[in-house]
């Protein structure tokens, strides 16, 4: 069983913060900062497109209360909210990641030296496809 859903089902500890019968949020164990939090959806699952629209606007909602509780503790005038899912969903159960931001905190984003394509071509790419999912 993955580690998220043992703290879901209360095999392991949390430090939560908020839950409803869809999420679960809790304390990051590794912070990036102090306030850092997760938003954890009950429902098992390692990329955002299998979760319903509404289990989203869900974890928007909450993720916007945490930002503003965060700011009021913290007193931050900046904040992330990140995802990493598939591939890249290193704990295998989507999770979305809130956390405080300040100046000169170190974090930051990492570039590969290869060039990147940034046109119209791409762009239309992209809206032709979003257009056949629709």
């Amino acid at each position: 069983m993955c580690i998220f859903c043992e703290i879901i089902k209360r095999k392991l500890p949390a430090y939560i913060v908020y839950e409803n019968d869809e999420l679960i949020s809790f304390l990051d164990i590794e912070p990036i900062n102090e306030g850092h939090v997760l938003i954890i959806p009950k429902q098992h699952v390692d990329t955002i497109e299998e979760l319903s629209d509404e289990t989203l606007v869900d974890i928007m909602g909450v993720a916007k209360k945490i930002v503003v509780a965060v700011k009021d503790i913290y007193g931050n005038r900046g904040y992330c909210i990140m995802q990493n899912g598939g591939k890249f969903c290193d704990f295998g159960h989507v999770h979305f990641h809130v956390f405080p931001r300040y100046d000169n905190d170190g974090f930051g984003w990492t570039y590969g030296s290869e060039e990147k394509d940034v046109n119209e071509e791409i762009a239309e790419r992209i809206r032709l496809q979003l257009k056949s999912n629709l």
